[in-house]
């Protein structure tokens, strides 16, 4: 079996990065990644389609992709420490601890 190419060197990709090379980060498809940019949770800007925003292509920052991931570090461990604390309260859940 043949080794495993080198993940490429991102400063190879430029500054910007299509939808599919923003889902190849993710590890989503390119349609998942068209869904966050359309509804506005990943930022990204429209190149090209003319007045009417018909045809054109989506680019989303290098940046502003790793601060959405780093954004959503953060969620996921803001929401372990609250349903940590949420739960941590409640003795049925902790009571063979004690034994």
């Amino acid at each position: 079996m043949a080794p495993l190419a080198p993940p490429p060197d991102s400063s190879a990709l430029g500054r910007f990065l299509t939808l599919a090379d923003t889902a190849e980060v993710l590890n989503i498809s390119a349609s998942q990644a068209y869904a966050l940019v359309r509804s506005g949770e990943l930022p990204a800007i429209k190149i090209g389609g003319g007045e009417q925003g018909a045809g054109g292509h989506w680019r989303v920052e290098r940046d502003v992709l790793e601060g959405y991931i780093a954004g959503k570090y953060e969620e996921n461990r803001r929401r372990n420490l609250w349903n940590q604390a949420e739960f941590a309260d409640i003795p049925e859940l902790f009571a063979d601890r004690d034994h």
